[in-house]
This record gives structure tokens, sequence and C-alpha cells, in this order.
């Protein structure tokens, strides 16, 4: 079974830091590509970062850029959202999700398997 199990969410203060945790399983991690995404209450899920398979690098949506950083760790399978300088408006249940191909579109409709989602609250 394909399996993406997101943990690493939690309270933080304005300021402070998190890192969410993404661990795959049933699929050939290696010829995916993973992103990240969230949904605050009241919002539309959008896209925050995923790594680019064809040059390896990292992008980001303007509302993270230059706070958060995204990693991947294909021996372990994990991928990794490094978030820091975090900021009230961050507030959201976050997700990783994954689709087999290139590129790192940050539209939720390019992904088809999708992680439970974890909460990150953070509080002014």
């Amino acid at each position: 079974d394909v399996q993406l199990q997101a943990s690493g969410g939690g309270l933080v203060q304005a300021g402070g830091s998190l890192r969410l945790s993404c661990a795959a399983s049933g699929f050939a991690f290696d010829r995916y590509v993973i992103g990240w995404f969230r949904r605050a209450p009241g919002k539309k899920r959008e896209g925050v970062s995923c790594i680019n398979r064809s040059d390896g690098n990292p992008y980001y949506s303007d509302s993270v850029k230059g706070r958060f950083i995204m990693s991947s760790d294909n021996a372990k399978k994990t991928v990794y959202l490094q978030m820091n300088s975090l900021k009230p408006e961050d507030t959201a249940v976050y997700y990783c999700a994954a689709f087999r191909g290139w590129g790192c579109p940050l539209s939720p409709g390019s992904y088809y398997y999708w992680g439970q989602g974890t909460q990150v609250t953070v509080s002014s």
C-alpha cells in the first residue's frame, strides 16, 4: 500500500521553528515528485514546496520563500520541511503528497497520493 506519513507538527510561538517529516512507502520513491501543501482554516489547500526531480532543487511558494527549507533523504524515503521564522499565518494542516513524473508543480491537482496531514499552530 502507498503511504505518506507526515509528522512533526505542533504548537510554536511566532518566530520559532519546526521540522516536519514525511515518510514514504509502497512506491518507487526516486521516481516520484513529493511536495508539501497546507490548508489553513477557511482557505483552499495551497502548495508550499516541492523538489524538482529534473535538477534536484527545491522550489517554494512566495509566502514561505526564505523561511522554509525542503530536503530529501532518498535512502530513508523521507522528505523534510524545516520551517523557520514561523508566523501566525503559517497555522494550517500540512500535508505531503506525491505523483509519478517530473517537474515541481505547486498545484494540488497534480498530486494523487496524499498523507494524512499534521497540524501546525503558530501563536502570536
